[in-house]
């Protein structure tokens, strides 16, 4: 029977940089399993190598496509009051995970975030301690100095002004006029202002984690076995040790045995292996008829996001995507809310010049506003049964704390006001409150169908004046008018409430922390309290979501972990 020294389960951001590191040293045998379709070098599907990110984000080839998730604040305490409802979540299935079809915007969060992860029992952690990991994952194409990589495996580059679009200049007016000032590098000195994002691409092709570094070099080595199309259905253990998985690999069930086991699911799957082994809240498991493995309290809990809104309005001919690049998302701005108790730099905007693949995603601008550095921390991932072939049950809770809300409401009306601003009146018009609702998840599926409807919609839009208003709405806006929303507070908050979604970084469900925090899943090392031959390793080790597009402090995450397993000291 061939046991592995390490079976890393997903083979996502924190999966590939595990794979190659700890394959580099040549006497680890290491087994990679991912239960979506590889993205081999020369074979890898247009849709993922494309620099504009919506195709792949709404093909279904790549996602667990019965995961559904509520995202609203659930109110247990009242038995007469409709529970929101549940929606798809596009959760990546493929080799590279979330790298494979996100935004690719490459951002690490604020020094103060990873300063609280070390207050919060995380020790090693502080930003001081993983800006050398943040500088390791990246191949910076544009700076250099000591906030900057220029060996790593993932290339990162900006598109600068001169190649914006007239929607994003415009944008950028507003934003200077408001006292943004322009920051060239994003990812230097962290303070406010607007910038060119930065974002993981090089020559107009995306570079997922699985692309920079499971490469030729790195699929030659033959001590490392990549093995996709592989869904695991259990842990194996020999009393508290994990020695093992029993795992599905295209219909056929084996049983696969190491020295050591590496969850790298994400924060909504990771935690469910962990519950359907037994390690998680007591009464949890006893409900599920679950035998106890080790109580641990924190499995599942606290689950995190960036909830955010958007303001859109109609693209004028002229001021749309341009020939240089297919990249929508090439500017941002950083704020402070200067809210009571919360760091500076916790809101975040994206101004997004195309918001679909189809024809009236192309007509449609957008200023996206999350709050980077959020409060609510009431989520949770539970089992609904013991069957591993079942999603978990997700709940986000992403307006629980109240601060969330208000900064929401306010950064509405600042974004909404600028769309006053002379800038903006050549480009757009008809601004609107947008909602992520299921039509528009529906229409946003790619097929010729949605094509189609696209296309005739489009042409609606381009008509005259008084018709595009009439449609932005009667039928663009569901339930809400921007004039409504910008005067009236109520109206404003019950628009937030509804239309709140989080931006797919799903984190601290299985968090690090110090011994004796009972809600802490592992140590600062990623490994399992209470169980041997365990680690996670992935965003559901935050002790809190960072300021951030998850990605990257993923990268990081796995990069520090790793190094410490191969060196020894972990």
């Amino acid at each position: 029977m061939a046991v592995y020294d390490y079976i890393i389960v997903g083979g996502g951001s924190a999966g590939s940089v595990l794979a190659n590191r700890l394959s580099a040293k040549a006497s680890n045998q290491v087994l990679l399993l991912e239960a979506g379709p590889d993205t081999p070098p020369g074979e890898e599907p247009k849709e993922i190598l494309d620099s504009y990110s919506g195709t792949a984000y709404f093909d279904p080839r790549f996602h667990w496509t019965n995961l559904k998730v509520r995202t609203e604040v659930v109110s247990h305490n009242n038995p007469n009051e409709s529970p929101p409802p549940f929606r798809k979540y596009e959760q990546a299935r493929v080799l590279g995970g979330g790298s494979s079809i996100n935004g690719q915007l490459a951002n690490r969060g604020a020094p103060t975030d990873y300063d609280m992860w070390e207050s919060r029992g995380a020790k090693g952690w502080a930003w001081n301690d993983v800006l050398p990991y943040f500088r390791k994952v990246e191949r910076d194409q544009d700076f250099d100095g000591p906030f900057h990589g220029k060996e790593g495996h993932i290339p990162v580059r900006r598109i600068f002004p001169e190649h914006w679009t007239g929607f994003n200049k415009a944008a950028a007016e507003a934003f200077k006029s408001a006292g943004f000032p322009y920051i060239e590098d994003q990812n230097g000195e962290f303070k406010d202002g607007h910038f060119p994002i930065t974002h993981s691409n090089l020559n107009e092709r995306r570079v997922s984690a699985a692309i920079g570094y499971l490469n030729r070099e790195t699929r030659k080595r033959p001590n490392l076995r990549i093995q996709s199309g592989t869904q695991v259905s259990e842990l194996i253990f020999e009393g508290t040790r994990c020695t093992g998985v029993k795992a599905m690999i295209y219909g056929q069930m084996e049983d696969l045995h190491a020295k050591d086991v590496i969850l790298s699911c994400g924060a909504i799957h990771s935690p469910a292996h962990l519950l359907r082994a037994g390690i998680g809240p007591v009464g949890h498991l006893k409900e599920m008829g679950i035998d106890v493995r080790s109580g641990l309290a924190g499995v599942g809990q606290r689950l995190m996001d960036h909830p955010s809104i958007a303001v859109s309005a109609f693209v004028k001919r002229g001021y749309r995507m341009t020939e240089h690049t297919r990249r929508h998302i090439t500017l941002g701005m950083r704020y402070s809310s200067n809210m009571p108790e919360i760091p500076k730099g916790d809101m975040f905007v994206a101004a997004v010049t195309k918001s679909a693949w189809h024809a009236v995603g192309e007509r449609i601008g957008s200023l996206l506003v999350f709050v980077n550095r959020t409060c609510s921390e009431r989520g949770e991932v539970k089992l609904t049964t013991r069957d591993w072939r079942e999603e978990p049950l997700v709940e986000f809770n992403l307006l629980s704390d109240h601060r969330d809300l208000e900064r929401l409401k306010i950064g509405f009306r600042m974004l909404g006001g600028m769309y006053s601003h002379p800038a903006f009146a050549p480009v757009v018009s008809d601004p609107f409150p947008a909602t992520y609702s299921d039509r528009v998840r529906k229409l946003g599926v790619v097929n010729t169908r949605n094509k189609i409807i696209t296309q005739v919609a489009a042409g609606l839009l381009e008509g005259p004046a008084a018709l595009r208003s009439y449609l932005v709405n009667n039928f663009v806006i569901e339930g809400f008018k921007f004039a409504d929303c910008m005067r009236d507070d109520e109206t404003l908050e019950a628009f937030v409430k509804k239309a709140a979604i989080g931006v797919w970084h799903a984190s601290c469900t299985c968090r690090m922390g110090a011994d004796g925090d009972p809600m802490a899943v592992t140590d600062n090392q990623g490994r399992v309290r209470g169980i041997q031959g365990l680690r996670v390793v992935d965003a559901s080790l935050f002790p809190i979501v960072p300021s951030a597009n998850t990605n990257f402090p993923t990268l990081m995450t796995a990069e520090k972990i790793a190094d410490a397993i191969v060196s020894g000291s972990a």
